[in-house]
């Protein structure tokens, strides 16, 4: 499935937080692997780019989790990308 270069564009803008540790992992993994999810991973990342910046800071530093099981599982596949078990 391939993705327009004007979604990728508009979705590295989005995942562009201002807060280091919230682009450092949300660059990279719209860059290099938003293209290879499918539909429905698609559409809950697009979704996970919706929360605050607070709330996902917290998920991905791993003090919280999410209280949608889906949008943890996004956290998680993008945790484990950068830190493989």
């Amino acid at each position: 499935m391939v993705v327009e270069q004007s979604e990728l564009n508009r979705l590295f803008w989005h995942s562009r937080r201002g807060m280091l540790e919230l682009d450092v992992l949300l660059v990279p993994f719209t860059q290099e692997v938003y293209s290879t999810l499918n539909d429905v991973d698609r559409a809950l990342y697009v979704r996970l780019l919706t929360c605050e910046d607070q709330d996902m800071f917290g998920w991905f530093m791993e003090r919280s989790e999410s209280d949608d099981p889906e949008l943890q599982r996004m956290v998680r596949m993008i945790l484990d990308r950068v830190q493989p078990k």
